[in-house]
């Protein structure tokens, strides 16, 4: 599930060899910086064959590179993200709220998206500060531990939800994180009547987060603003009182242009 729905598209009309080649490169994460041929086959659901191949034309066109065992994504992977970000309308049209709610507020300020079971951050604005904190454009993460994520799937229909949380893994990453399928169902129907949610300690116990979903015109999904902040000096209820005000008039101002 995405905060943006795709359009159907006839099977015949898939290139299955561009699908396999973009399932080796998704193979490659924190936790597998390099991968044998038949661990990036074993990883992408093909064959070690199909993934050699694959790798070796990564490699050829600069996108990866090799020791002759191993492969690693090469730093030129990263345009295929840079596209996104300046081809899409969503990270360029909300910088200029983003920036004037930080400067206002003195917290970052972020724009992401649901990608599946994953929430993607694809905008951020930060105060001046010694330290930065939060999370960086491009930075992927599991939707159940940040604000984001359960304000967006809050948006969509309960059949949805229930589909989304019965495929979810639900990993566990401090004391606080919710990881029963129930909890986490009545915080999506919870932040569904609040239209916001803020929580602290989910994935950093340094962390806490307050978002509210981004609507268009048509009153459609299309990702969610929110903000970071250090969990030392916000609870829930301060970040609801103090900053929730700020991200409400953002996504207000922005639903006619969204």
């Amino acid at each position: 599930m995405s905060s943006e729905v795709p359009a159907p598209v006839n099977t015949k009309d898939l290139i299955e060899g561009l699908a396999k080649g973009l399932r080796v490169i998704e193979a490659f994460g924190d936790d597998h910086p390099n991968l044998t041929a038949s661990e990036a086959a074993a990883r992408a659901g093909i064959t070690r064959t199909a993934a050699r191949r694959h790798l070796l034309t990564l490699v050829h066109h600069g996108y990866a590179a090799t020791d002759g065992k191993r492969f690693w994504l090469a730093p030129r992977v990263l345009r295929l993200g840079q596209s996104y970000l300046g081809a899409s309308r969503l990270p360029r049209l909300v910088q200029p709220f983003i920036q004037r709610i930080s400067a206002q507020c003195g917290e970052t300020v972020n724009v992401s998206v649901l990608d599946g079971h994953e929430v993607v951050y694809v905008a951020r604005s930060t105060p001046p500060r010694y330290v930065s904190i939060g999370y960086q454009v491009g930075m992927r993460v599991p939707a159940h531990v940040v604000t984001p994520g359960i304000v967006i799937l809050a948006t969509q229909p309960d059949r949805a939800v229930d589909a989304w949380i019965a495929a979810h893994d639900f990993a566990s990453f401090t004391a606080q994180t919710v990881t029963d399928a129930a909890h986490f169902r009545d915080e999506v129907r919870e932040a569904r009547a609040q239209d916001h949610w803020a929580t602290v300690a989910q994935l950093d116990p340094t962390f806490g987060g307050i978002s509210q979903a981004l609507r268009d015109r048509k009153g459609q999904c299309r990702g969610a603003i929110g903000m970071t902040v250090l969990a030392s000096q916000y609870t829930v209820q301060t970040m609801a009182d103090k900053l929730l005000p700020l991200l409400r008039e953002a996504a207000q101002s922005l639903r006619p242009l969204l």
